[in-house]
């Protein structure tokens, strides 16, 4: 009985709010400032989609000055990490962030989703499975097998190396 119990935990339907899933794929266009197109994580499944617009749209709605400008959270960061768009004008990032948003919401409509309707294990290694937890006002993205602690330490690893 134990190990039926233990072996349901290991399933998780698609459809599970408290979970996000993707897998390792390339946005088909190239992108500079959002975080979101940067990433070769791709949403596979209708409420990690809703997830991600959600994200996007709370980092937008971040304002921040910069010169006599208000900007949203995507321009600040892209502003403060980003070499190659601090050579950019200031109007012209905001512009792109614009352009790069509505790209990147054209390309997650045209997404192969999984049904809503199946179950994966957790352990996968075709998706990357995160559970998803809320402290307060923040979502935070845990991840939730193997696949998925991998890309969030090769992740960090990459940022770690960019930063030295």
């Amino acid at each position: 009985m134990d190990e039926e119990i233990s072996r349901f935990d290991d399933i998780i339907k698609v459809d599970d709010i408290n979970y996000a899933i993707y897998k390792i794929g390339q946005w088909q266009k190239s992108y500079e400032i959002n975080q979101i197109g940067l990433s070769n994580e791709i949403p596979v499944s209708k409420n990690t989609v809703n997830h991600v617009k959600w994200s996007m749209d709370e980092i937008r709605n971040s304002k921040f000055s910069i010169s006599d400008k208000t900007v949203n959270g995507f321009v600040a960061i892209a502003m403060q990490l980003n070499p190659k768009v601090q050579e950019m004008e200031l109007d012209d990032v905001i512009s792109l962030e614009q352009k790069e948003y509505e790209d990147i919401l054209g390309e997650m409509e045209s997404l192969e989703l999984l049904s809503e309707d199946e179950s994966l294990e957790l352990e996968t290694g075709d998706y990357l499975i995160y559970k998803l937890e809320k402290d307060c006002h923040v979502t935070t993205s845990i991840p939730a097998n193997d696949a998925a602690k991998k890309q969030f330490n090769d992740e960090l690893k990459k940022i770690e190396d960019a930063l030295d």
